[in-house]
């Protein structure tokens, strides 16, 4: 029985994947710190970052949790198989 090979992220890729997360949500704070407009839509403006970023976490585990679980009900139903397949005897006598 082969298994697929385990994706495994490198530490270059995640780096890459936080710094381009703290580039973008940090230009976005600055770009909302300089507008040319009052207090209460500068706040809106950042409570609104904050919820798609909070967003964009929880999805993304979400997603990683669905995806874990298909691997796990698809293992234990190989396994299933696997221990059908060894105790099958075609030779046995079925009378």
């Amino acid at each position: 029985m082969s298994t697929p090979m385990a994706n495994r992220n490198t530490a270059a890729y995640y780096f890459q994947a936080v710094a381009s997360f703290f580039v973008s949500a940090g230009a976005t704070v600055v770009g909302i710190a300089y507008l040319p407009v009052n207090a209460w839509e500068r706040a809106f403006l950042g409570l609104g970052l904050l919820y798609t970023i909070t967003s964009a976490i929880t999805l993304s585990k979400v997603m990683r949790d669905k995806q874990e679980e298909s691997q796990l009900i698809g293992r234990v139903d190989r396994a299933r198989l696997d221990k059908l397949i060894t105790e099958h005897d075609p030779y046995k006598d079925v009378a």
